[in-house]
């Protein structure tokens, strides 16, 4: 279900932009992005970062959420296990990247302010170009392994049951720091709206 929600991203910022009555030019340069990637994100030929996507919705002026979500409950949400599907992570820049996938716990609440995600990424990942840049928030939790995190020039490694609760505005990045064994962490990202 989550990749049929990522091949529809495109088509609901269109239709948000223009119930905003806003041009693609207009939003591409409030959200500092190159005019021919924009349009190919709303043709959903190209699949948006979260740092592209933290950029559109501010410029939209909704939450990350109603991008992502597919349906939406207004009470509380249980995510039952056996709706608990990983899908392939993105890259920064836009690219499925089969070193990392992930869940989201939280995808129907309505006006939620909390994004939640369990995060799985392989032993294998490489870190050199992988990294993110988003305002707001994140807490991560080691449910399982050994994680590595970049942040800024700094390096953190965490074992199961740490945490590490850090600004996201500064370049990051997660690994795992075993190079045979993958790292399962809960993720929690705050998005100001």
């Amino acid at each position: 279900m989550e990749a049929e929600i990522i091949t529809t991203i495109g088509s609901k910022i269109k239709d948000i932009r223009i119930s905003k009555e806003l041009t693609v030019e207009e939003v591409a340069t409030r959200a500092g992005l190159g005019l021919e990637y924009y349009r190919a994100l709303e043709e959903n030929r190209e699949v948006p970062a979260l740092g592209c996507l933290v950029k559109i919705v501010r410029v939209l002026g909704i939450r990350l959420g109603t991008l992502l979500d597919d349906q939406q409950d207004e009470g509380p949400v249980i995510m039952r296990a056996s709706e608990q599907k990983l899908t392939p992570a993105l890259t920064n820049t836009g690219r499925f990247d089969s070193s990392a996938s992930y869940f989201s716990l939280c995808r129907r609440k309505a006006d939620r302010h909390l994004e939640c995600f369990i995060l799985e990424v392989k032993a294998n990942r490489q870190l050199s170009d992988r990294f993110s840049v988003h305002e707001g928030e994140e807490f991560l939790y080691v449910i399982k392994g050994e994680a590595k995190l970049i942040y800024g020039k700094n390096e953190y490694t965490l074992k199961e049951g740490d945490t590490i609760y850090y600004d996201s505005i500064v370049p990051h990045n997660l690994a795992s720091a075993s190079s045979n064994e993958p790292v399962t962490v809960l993720a929690v990202i705050y998005i100001p709206a």
